[in-house]
């Protein structure tokens, strides 16, 4: 992903509510599971981490990342950005730059 990109979908970001909380069980098959589903519905979404949860927050983004094959936009204190471009042709919804 190009810098150009990532901006892109960080300006996207901006307006969009997290859709999941990661509490003190961290990343769980669940979890993991429940953001892929998003994702490939979505495409870009954005997760809040709680304060009750001890892990850092880059290392939760990108074992979520690696999990689900998507790619990290941005993680900023307790929010992070995830992006994948969906399978189907028909149901992306995100055009990148190029």
């Amino acid at each position: 992903m190009t810098s150009k990109q990532r901006a892109y979908l960080k300006g996207l970001a901006m307006t969009i509510d997290p859709i999941f909380q990661i509490g003190k069980a961290s990343v769980t098959p669940e979890l993991t599971t429940a953001v892929a589903e998003a994702l490939e519905a979505r495409e870009l979404i954005k997760l809040s981490i709680l304060k009750n949860c001890m892990d850092d927050g880059n290392e939760i983004a990108s074992v979520l990342a690696e999990r689900t094959q998507s790619q990290v936009v941005q993680v900023i204190g307790k929010k992070i950005v995830l992006y994948k471009q969906a399978k189907d042709e028909k149901k992306r919804k995100i055009v990148l730059p190029k």
